[in-house]
């Protein structure tokens, strides 16, 4: 799969430090990834989940969540938001 973006990543491990390893890994994760359909995301993050047309993934133990557009067909994963799980809770990222 093709992520976009990766300094995304760096920009929000600036803010919370121990969010980095963790999206890191992710990242790594789902750059080997062939995935085709939401089962296939649950063979590497069994947490994840769809909430509209999104996928919410837990980071670092629930205390993050990645929320990402994944395009099956073209193989690419759309960071759309990275959030601390009191942020994700007040749902203003669903509008």
């Amino acid at each position: 799969m093709r992520v976009i973006s990766k300094p995304a990543i760096l920009t929000f491990s600036e803010r919370h430090p121990d969010a980095l390893v963790p999206l890191l890994n992710w990242y790594r994760i789902t750059r080997k990834a062939d995935w085709g359909s939401l089962a296939d995301v649950r063979n590497d993050f069994a947490h994840a989940d769809i909430v509209g047309r999104r996928t919410v993934f837990n980071i670092h133990g629930n205390d993050y969540r990645l929320i990402a557009r994944v395009n099956y067909r073209t193989k690419r994963v759309f960071i759309l938001h990275m959030l601390a799980h009191v942020e994700y809770s007040k749902g203003e990222w669903k509008r």
